[in-house]
C-alpha cells in the first residue's frame, strides 16, 4: 500500500513534535518553525521567480539550511535538539559563509542614502518578500526562545539571512541593468 499524504491525526488541532509529544498547532513552537518553513517556500519561489544562477548558487544552500533549522525548532529534547544542530552544519562557519556574500554584494552595490522600495525585477520583488518573511520567522524564534532554551545560533542565523536577502535584492536589480525604486 502506497502511503497517504493525510494521517487524520491533525485533525482536532494538534501536530507530532519530532522526538515525540504533541502540541497544539498554534504552539509558539509550531509558530516558529512553520514561519521557517514559510520562509524555505519564499526562497524557492525567488528562484523560481527568475534564473539569476550567482544568486541562486547562494540561496538553494540556504534553503537546505533552514530545513535544518526547522527540524531543530520541531525538536522539544535538548539533547536531540544538539544532534539536530550538528547534522545541520549550521554554526559559526555558516554564518561567517553568509557575512562573506554579503560582504560580496556590497562591493557591486552603490551605498545606501535612502530606503529602497522593494520591487525592480521578478527577482527583486521575490527576494524582498522572503527577506520579509525571514524577519517574521525571526520574530516568532525570539518569541519561542523566551520560554524554551534555543541555541542563539538560531536567531543570528535568520537576523544575518535577512541582510543577506535584502543584499541579494539589490544585486538582482543591478545585475539586470534596472534602477531601484527610493523613498
Amino acid at each position: 500500500m502506497t502511503p497517504r499524504i493525510y494521517t487524520r491525526t491533525g485533525d482536532e488541532g494538534t501536530t507530532g513534535l519530532f522526538g515525540g509529544g504533541r502540541v497544539g498547532k498554534d504552539d509558539a513552537r509550531v509558530e516558529a518553525y512553520g514561519e521557517v518553513d514559510e520562509l524555505n517556500a519564499a526562497i524557492g519561489a525567488a528562484i523560481a521567480a527568475e534564473p539569476v544562477p550567482r544568486i541562486d548558487a547562494v540561496l538553494t544552500p540556504i534553503q537546505r539550511d533552514l530545513f535544518s533549522l526547522g527540524a531543530l525548532l520541531a525538536t522539544p529534547d535538548r539533547d536531540a535538539m544538539q544532534e539536530q544542530l550538528a547534522k545541520a552544519r549550521v554554526g559559526a562557519e555558516r554564518i561567517a559563509e553568509l557575512e562573506g556574500a554579503i560582504d560580496d554584494g556590497e562591493r557591486e552595490l552603490e551605498p545606501l542614502r535612502r530606503f529602497v522600495l522593494p520591487g525592480g525585477t521578478p527577482k527583486s520583488a521575490a527576494l524582498h518578500v522572503a527577506r520579509t518573511v525571514c524577519r517574521r520567522a525571526e520574530r516568532r524564534v525570539v518569541q519561542l526562545g523566551r520560554s524554551v532554551a534555543l541555541p542563539p545560533l538560531v536567531v543570528v542565523y535568520l537576523n544575518r539571512l535577512s541582510d543577506l536577502l535584502f543584499v541579494l535584492a539589490r544585486v538582482a536589480v543591478r545585475s539586470a541593468g534596472a534602477t531601484e525604486a527610493t523613498w
